[in-house]
């Protein structure tokens, strides 16, 4: 029997390079070659694997990360809970985006798990994953937020009700506000600069980690990728204790944006933009350049291996001189026909 990834599929190969994806699929030999790969529903997921793996991934994150915060932000004073004074505390916020994040990415690994459309972004520019993936990527990263955060509210109606009244949803500064179950609202006395750089100073820790823990050539991390679960969940762990009052360290458009939209969806109202002086922008916006910059630290003074940073001039030749540029993107193209991406 031929492999389906093979010459018995050459439409499922074109649509996936045309998705910037590897014409095969990550699946094993075993399962590749068995009949039921040719129903329907099989042709569909082999096509869109890694963007199922993505939205899955960024809704096991959501749901545990949004669940913690529901868990500690409603409970607060139960006196039916140990010590009375609810169930759970700031800490346990962090924890559970930890958790959130290292389960994600098992979940998702056959894609990257890159589980945030910053990272993808900087992964494009930095090492050479395909650019016509990445808004591919980003829409399953948003969709995983946006439907995750749903799941989370009707797990909580009930207790959010309680809190708010019937049919009433409030935004921060509001007393009984539960809008922050679903995504990040700056403390009153920040400015908006102030909001910009905490939400960029942990993107840029965030990133340059990254980098590291996926340095093969780096002997101060463990080769493979079996730690990289476990070192992103001290790592969001680490954020989270440490930048992440003042803002929420949101550092992800698709935990924030996503469950935005949908607090919006469920009666929020448009103070969930206006709120913070407008705030909503600064995690679209901050974690692209925040990654982008930890990216660009990373490889300056650390990395190695070939990156646009390791080319003349810091890479800037190939903005100044156009020429340069044409010859990279032919090289590109050259090495991914050869590995069969094109």
């Amino acid at each position: 029997m031929r492999s389906l990834n093979s010459d018995a599929s050459s439409n499922l190969k074109t649509a996936r390079q045309k998705l910037g994806l590897h014409p095969k699929a990550p699946i094993v030999e075993h399962d590749d070659l068995a009949e039921r790969q040719s129903l329907l529903w099989s042709k569909v997921r082999l096509v869109l694997r890694e963007p199922f793996a993505e939205f899955w991934g960024v809704f096991i994150m959501v749901m545990f990360g949004n669940g913690s915060v529901a868990q500690v932000l409603l409970s607060a004073g139960q006196e039916t809970a140990p010590g009375k004074m609810g169930f759970g505390a700031y800490s346990q916020i962090s924890w559970g985006w930890a958790l959130g994040v290292m389960l994600g990415i098992y979940v998702a690994g056959d894609s990257g798990a890159y589980l945030n459309p910053a990272i993808t972004f900087s992964s494009c520019l930095y090492r050479k994953v395909p650019w016509r993936r990445f808004p591919m990527y980003f829409v399953a990263q948003v969709l995983g937020g946006f439907v995750a955060s749903g799941v989370v509210y009707a797990n909580y109606i009930n207790a959010i009700n309680r809190v708010e009244g019937d049919g009433i949803r409030t935004v921060p500064p509001s007393s009984t506000a539960t809008a922050p179950i679903f995504c990040t609202y700056p403390q009153d006395f920040m400015t908006r600069t102030s909001m910009f750089f905490s939400e960029f100073i942990a993107s840029t820790l965030l990133m340059f980690v990254i980098f590291a823990l996926k340095d093969n050539t780096n002997n101060g991390v463990g080769k493979g990728d079996k730690w990289f679960p476990l070192a992103l969940f001290f790592l969001i762990y680490g954020l989270g204790a440490c930048f992440g009052w003042e803002t929420g360290y949101a550092i992800n458009l698709a935990r924030d944006f996503g469950p935005r939209l949908m607090s919006y969806i469920l009666g929020y109202g448009t103070e969930v933009w206006s709120a913070g002086g407008y705030y909503f922008w600064v995690p679209m916006v901050a974690p692209f350049l925040g990654c982008a910059f930890g990216g660009f630290l990373y490889d300056v003074f650390v990395y190695t291996g070939e990156s646009p940073i390791n080319t003349p001039w810091l890479g800037m030749k190939r903005i100044i001189m156009p020429r340069e540029a044409i010859k990279a993107r032919r090289e590109h193209h050259r090495r991914h026909k050869e590995e069969g991406m094109v």
